[in-house]
């Protein structure tokens, strides 16, 4: 029967949020290229916005540089122009038809920033959830009302959405915590391994101990 709760189809939209949001974060300029960083970027070419991936090779050839072949030497000039207006924060270089995107350190207050930007896109998931959660709900009362389902299946469907969307509520924050702890491993390796190695080469026990202690 079409009028039956669809408790999937619920299901399926918290999955789709939750995709969507682990999408999201990863296109954050972490310190490290990862080529989901221009996810979010679209090019205007052909009539039509598309992603850069549909118009060129990116790959990783560096720890912190994306490098970018472009089929098409006519779209090199969009590409360009599409990354500097996106929010990613770096100037292209480009070689031929390669554009090189070098990704800039990791700094304190970059961190702090990031930690800031990704807890709010954490909250922006979590209120999809709810609404979910809530659309659900209007549709229970509505099929209750009219008697397409009765009274213990309305409370069975409340308790199994209400699991669901705990359950996707602490999915987002395993993920939060996971990017969070990514972003600090991240950022101590770009502050106290150069000092290590400083200590290596100069043999400055004294000046790196003093130094791991100000961080």
């Amino acid at each position: 029967m079409t009028d039956e709760f669809n408790e999937k189809n619920y299901s399926s939209k918290m999955d789709k949020t939750i995709k969507s949001f682990t999408r999201d974060i990863s296109t954050l300029r972490t310190g490290r290229a990862n080529t989901n960083m221009l996810d979010m970027i679209k090019v205007d070419v052909y009539g039509q916005l598309m992603p850069i991936d549909q118009l060129a090779t990116i790959n990783v050839p560096e720890a912190r540089l994306i490098s970018i072949q472009v089929w098409d030497k006519a779209n090199i000039n969009l590409i360009e122009n599409s990354i500097q207006k996106s929010e990613l924060g770096i100037n292209p270089q480009i070689d031929g038809q390669v554009i090189r995107l070098r990704i800039p350190d990791l700094t304190e207050e970059r961190r702090i920033d990031l930690i800031k930007i990704l807890k709010n896109m954490g909250e922006k998931a979590k209120v999809s959830i709810r609404n979910i959660r809530r659309e659900a709900n209007e549709d229970l009362k509505k099929k209750l009302k009219e008697k397409n389902i009765s009274e213990d299946d309305n409370k069975n469907f409340e308790k199994n959405i209400q699991k669901l969307t705990d359950t996707n509520i602490e999915n987002i924050e395993k993920i939060l915590a996971d990017k969070e702890k990514e972003i600090s491993q991240i950022w101590t390796s770009l502050t106290i391994l150069p000092l290590l190695w400083m200590a290596m080469v100069g043999g400055g026990k004294k000046i790196i101990e003093e130094e791991i202690l100000d961080i």
